[in-house]
C-alpha cells in the first residue's frame, strides 16, 4: 500500500466479549501508518494526513488529546464511519467531489463540524445554498416506451402499480363533445393520485398502447383489474368514440391495490379476494360492463352504448 492510501471496510458484529480499550498519548506513535476504527468502519492512513490541517484529528494525533485503542491496536473513534473516507480525501487534497443528494451533504457537514474541518464545512454550506434554487421533483412518473420496459418495471417493483394508458390519436371515429374533457379529467386524476400515494404506489404512464384511455392495476407483479374508459356511441348520424370518467371506480381500484403495499410472497387468498371468480363473471350481463379474462377484473364503461351526450343545438 502506497503512502496516504485509505482502505475502508465494515466490521460485522462478532460474537463474544467486546474488545478491551486502553488510553494513551497519541504523540508517542512511532509508526507512519495508523489504523482507525470509526464506528465499525476500518481505515488505514498516515499521521501526516491526519495532522495536515488544524483540526480535532490533528489534536488527537499530535499528543494534545487522549485517544483510545482496542487490544489489537485499532484507534477507536466513536462516530459514524460512512463519510470518514471523504473526510480523509479532503485532508489529503483540500477538495472533494461532494455527494449529489442534499441529505448526504448534510450528513457530511455534520461530520466536518465534529472534526472542526472548517474548509469542508464551508464547501457543504455553499453546496446546500446552491441546491436551494434547484427544483427537486416530489415524485417521478416513468413513461413506457416499449412493452418489455413495462414488463420489467412491473415485475421489479416492490410496490403496487397503477398504469394509465392514454392515446387520443388511437381512434378511427370522431369523439363526442365531452370526451376531450373527460380524457383530461382522467389525466388530472392520475396526477393527483400519484402525489397522494407517492412512495406507496408506483404510477406509470403509457402513451403507446392500443387503447384510448385505460387504467390498469397490479399487485405482486400480477394484473388485478382494468378500467377501460372508452366506448362506442351509436348516434343517429354515425359512430362516435366516447371517453368516460369513472372517478369512483378508479379510486376504488387504487385503494384495492394498497392491499399489496407490503412486500411479501404472493398471497393467493389476497389475490382471490380482490378478483372476481370465473363462476361469478359467467352470470354477469354484458351491459354491466364486467368482463373476466385470465382472472383479471376488467370494467368497461358503457361499451356499445346508444346514449348520445352531445349538447342540445349541436
Amino acid at each position: 500500500m502506497s503512502g496516504d492510501t485509505c482502505l475502508a471496510t465494515t466490521l460485522c458484529p462478532a460474537a463474544g466479549p467486546k474488545p478491551k480499550t486502553c488510553s494513551f498519548k497519541a504523540g508517542s506513535l512511532g509508526n507512519k501508518y495508523v489504523r482507525l476504527n470509526v464506528g465499525g468502519s476500518l481505515y488505514y492512513t498516515t499521521v501526516q494526513v491526519l495532522t495536515r490541517h488544524d483540526t480535532m484529528l490533528k489534536a488527537m494525533f499530535s499528543g494534545r488529546m487522549e485517544v483510545l485503542t482496542d487490544k489489537e491496536g485499532w484507534i477507536l473513534i466513536d462516530r459514524c464511519g460512512k463519510h470518514f473516507g471523504t473526510i480523509l480525501n479532503y485532508l489529503r487534497d483540500d477538495t472533494i467531489a461532494l455527494p449529489k443528494h442534499r441529505q448526504e451533504i448534510k450528513e457530511l457537514m455534520a461530520e466536518a463540524k465534529y472534526y472542526l474541518i472548517q474548509g469542508l464545512v464551508d464547501m457543504c454550506q455553499a453546496a446546500l445554498q446552491d441546491k436551494k434554487d434547484l427544483y427537486e421533483p416530489v415524485c417521478s412518473i416513468p413513461i413506457i416506451t416499449s412493452p418489455k420496459e413495462e414488463e420489467r418495471l412491473i415485475e421489479s417493483s416492490m410496490k403496487p402499480v397503477v398504469k394509465l394508458l392514454y392515446n387520443r390519436s388511437n381512434n378511427k371515429y370522431s369523439y363526442t363533445s365531452n370526451s376531450d374533457d373527460n380524457l383530461l379529467k382522467n389525466i388530472e386524476l392520475f396526477d393527483k393520485l400519484s402525489l397522494r400515494f407517492n412512495g406507496r404506489v408506483l404510477f406509470i404512464k403509457d402513451v403507446i398502447g392500443d387503447e384510448i384511455c385505460c387504467w390498469s392495476f397490479y399487485g405482486q407483479g400480477r394484473k388485478l383489474a382494468e378500467v377501460c374508459c372508452t366506448s362506442i356511441v351509436y348516434a343517429t348520424e354515425k359512430k362516435q368514440t366516447k371517453v368516460e370518467f369513472p372517478e369512483a371506480r378508479i379510486y376504488e381500484e387504487t385503494l384495492n391495490v394498497l392491499l399489496y403495499e407490503t412486500p411479501r410472497v404472493p398471497d393467493n387468498s389476497l389475490l382471490e379476494a380482490t378478483s372476481r371468480s370465473r363462476s361469478q363473471a359467467s352470470h354477469s350481463e354484458d351491459d354491466e360492463g364486467f368482463e373476466l379474462r385470465d382472472r383479471v377484473r376488467r370494467i368497461h364503461v358503457k361499451r356499445y352504448s346508444t346514449y348520445d351526450d352531445r349538447q342540445l343545438g349541436h
